[in-house]
């Protein structure tokens, strides 16, 4: 039935079908990344790291740290260890890293979510095309033929939406996990520029 279906959309189908495997391969990358990401977490470090900060026990901040996976900690810790120069600034450029690693594909979505509706409305202007050429080669005797004709043109729009629609709520869904990532980023960042007594601010 799928085949089918593939077939009456006619060449349209093809680029359809690449959208539709390239938002599902970013989708299931991109799901497994945030999973990964939850799960390495550690909000008892940060909140170790920021006491130990306060009190200026940075060896020990390098022995807790050394090996955590946790983004916030790793951009703190750059802050720590460039803080003689510009804590703030050092943290800065950690954030903007980790925040680019975690939009990384995310453009590509967009873009999918953009082009397929897009190939689906080109797909449907061709198969009208084709079947008002039906037409006036067949002429009105044989109205069957071009319904049917359009009908099977409007498969490419409905499959370009389809795709759209459900590349739409994972994307909104990924970047609402790094809105939330980039505010726990400032919230700690800003909690370390306090306890730091506003250091590297130059």
């Amino acid at each position: 039935m799928v085949f089918s279906f593939f077939e009456k959309g006619g060449v349209v189908m093809y680029p359809l079908l690449a959208c539709s495997v390239i938002s599902l391969t970013i989708i299931l990358e991109r799901a497994y990344f945030w999973i990964r990401e939850d799960r390495r977490i550690d909000r008892d470090l940060v909140d170790q790291v920021l006491e130990l900060a306060r009190t200026n026990r940075h060896e020990e901040i390098r022995e807790k740290t050394h090996s955590s996976p946790d983004y916030v900690v790793k951009i703190l810790v750059c802050g720590l260890v460039h803080k003689d120069y510009s804590l703030s600034k050092a943290m800065e450029m950690a954030a903007l890293e980790e925040i680019k690693r975690m939009q990384r594909r995310l453009p590509v979505l967009d873009t999918m979510i953009t082009v397929a509706p897009l190939l689906g409305i080109l797909g449907t202007v061709l198969g009208i095309i084709d079947s008002f050429d039906m037409l006036g080669r067949a002429g009105i005797q044989n109205p069957q033929a071009v319904t049917a004709g359009i009908a099977q043109a409007l498969l490419t729009t409905a499959a370009g939406l389809v795709i759209a629609i459900f590349t739409l709520f994972p994307y909104n869904y990924f970047n609402a996990k790094v809105q939330k990532a980039r505010l726990r980023i400032e919230k700690y960042a800003t909690s370390l520029e306090l306890v730091n007594g506003g250091e590297g601010r130059r």
